[in-house]
């Protein structure tokens, strides 16, 4: 499935300032180019100097073979999504062409503007488990190119609580067709079959 972030959903002004966002970008064709250790350490590098040259703090990421997921917030009322994603995407895509063969990732991105009832710590746990949801690991703290660029992780871990809003309304839409499927269909009235005669010729 492709994460997009539908054009002119929300005014520019929305991605300036002191925000916090919830960004996954995939791999072109959902390709897994990101399974190399050293091209998966380079993408988190990568991710924390651009986050650092564009102005955010990276609280949570989780480079995964296919994607990345990244928890960021503007330090600055100057900070700007959509020019740091872009960024990203361009400087990791100069120094992967030679292994990668081709375009780097998808166009699109999908990001999510984290509000009053989003918790900054459930999004982060959500990022940090993905790799455990996924049978890659049993603790997040295992996963290598997983963690946190802003502080220390936290020494809990709350319940997941938090999943991001296309994955919700997918599960809405999933759980509604197990719903219908369910329900007792009215019998249709079959018209008995009609015995026909062999005629002989």
């Amino acid at each position: 499935m492709e994460f997009e972030r539908k054009k002119n959903r929300l005014g520019m002004d929305e991605y300036f300032g002191r925000k916090r966002y919830f960004v996954t970008t995939c791999c072109r064709d959902r390709r897994e180019l990101f399974r190399r250790a050293q091209t998966a350490a380079a993408i988190a590098e990568s991710l924390r100097e651009e986050a650092d040259r564009c102005g955010f703090v990276v609280h949570a990421y989780c480079v995964m073979p296919d994607h990345v997921h990244f928890l960021v917030e503007g330090n600055s009322d100057a900070s700007d999504l959509i020019r740091f994603v872009k960024s990203f995407k361009q400087v990791t895509s100069f120094a992967c062409r030679s292994r990668v063969g081709g375009p780097l990732w998808q166009r699109s991105s999908y990001d999510h503007i984290l509000r009053g009832q989003d918790s900054l710590a459930d999004v982060a746990w959500y990022i940090w488990m993905n790799p455990v949801r996924k049978g890659m690991c049993e603790d997040p703290r295992d996963y290598p190119f997983s963690g946190t660029f802003s502080a220390a992780w936290p020494e809990f871990r709350p319940a997941e609580t938090w999943v991001p809003p296309w994955k919700a309304k997918i599960e809405v839409i999933r759980r509604k067709g197990q719903v219908e499927a369910s329900r007792p269909g009215r019998a249709r009235f079959r018209p008995p079959l009609r015995k026909t005669r062999n005629r002989k010729g």
